[in-house]
């Protein structure tokens, strides 16, 4: 989500928040490198939380879908740089560098990486970068991008096996998949591609699995939630409507109220 102080340039965003950011893109379309200069976050997958330190580089897998909370230091406000790898750029590194994808192989969606004299300087100079005023350069940016990619392969030589490989999602256990990323507020389109099938491919696997049309599969299974929430750990709606995939409260406490008979606000004394 876009909030004031954002700035966008070609590969590089530069993140200033004046406060909490509660929610945020959950689809992460692009192999991310990002780090934190002023505050901290957490990022959340669906089955767990990852948080981040000032002054620590960390590697986001493209194609997932995460939540963050942004944390602003006392007095002052939350300040990252994030740097896309996009397709475009890594193939074009491709085949100026002959790298190539072999095998796939698991790796985390996230990973922290080693915090030493070559992240530091990476990390300053983005920084310069963006003090300066250079991030309007696009040729400038691509250099700063490069070098990423580089330092990445340097650390993490077996990093070049997700890089470069510019295949879509494989067909994944559904079932397994949605039970994970059911509080995701995305379009069914977006669930299908991360499984690996067309839309109308997605419905009809759903269906099969779970009974019932994958909205109401969806909503049904956001509201159990909510509920064990507020009655049994005492959580007040308006701090878990948007975790849990409902863009708007009073459309949540209308659903809820619909279901279980009484609205979120009397759901603990039930």
């Amino acid at each position: 989500m876009k909030e004031e102080g954002d700035h966008l340039r070609p590969g590089i965003f530069y993140s200033c928040y004046h406060q909490i950011s509660r929610d945020g893109e959950h689809f992460v379309p692009e192999h991310t490198l990002s780090f934190v200069t002023a505050g901290s976050m957490t990022l959340n997958d669906g089955t767990r939380e990852y948080p981040s330190r000032e002054g620590y580089l960390r590697f986001i897998r493209r194609n997932q879908l995460l939540k963050f909370i942004k944390h602003p230091p006392a007095q002052d406000s939350f300040k990252s740089m994030s740097i896309y790898l996009s397709q475009e750029v890594l193939k074009e590194f491709s085949l100026t560098h002959g790298m190539h994808a072999g095998n796939k192989i698991q790796q985390p969606g996230i990973i922290d990486l080693e915090k030493n004299k070559s992240t530091d300087g990476y990390m300053d100079s983005v920084v310069h970068y963006q003090e300066a005023g250079y991030l309007n350069n696009a040729s400038l940016v691509k250099v700063k991008i490069y070098e990423g990619i580089l330092l990445l392969l340097q650390l993490y030589p077996g990093l070049k096996e997700v890089l470069f490989d510019f295949t879509d999602p494989h067909k994944i256990n559904l079932e397994a998949f949605m039970n994970q990323s059911y509080q995701f507020n995305v379009k069914l389109d977006r669930f299908a591609y991360l499984t690996g099938r067309s839309l109308a491919t997605f419905k009809r696997d759903f269906e099969k699995i779970f009974n019932t049309p994958p909205r109401k599969w969806l909503q049904t299974r956001r509201l159990q939630r909510a509920h064990y929430l507020i009655v049994n750990e005492g959580k007040m709606a308006s701090d878990i409507y948007l975790d849990l995939g409902f863009e708007d409260l009073t459309h949540f406490s209308h659903a809820f109220k619909r279901v279980y008979g009484y609205s979120p606000k009397n759901a603990a004394g039930n």
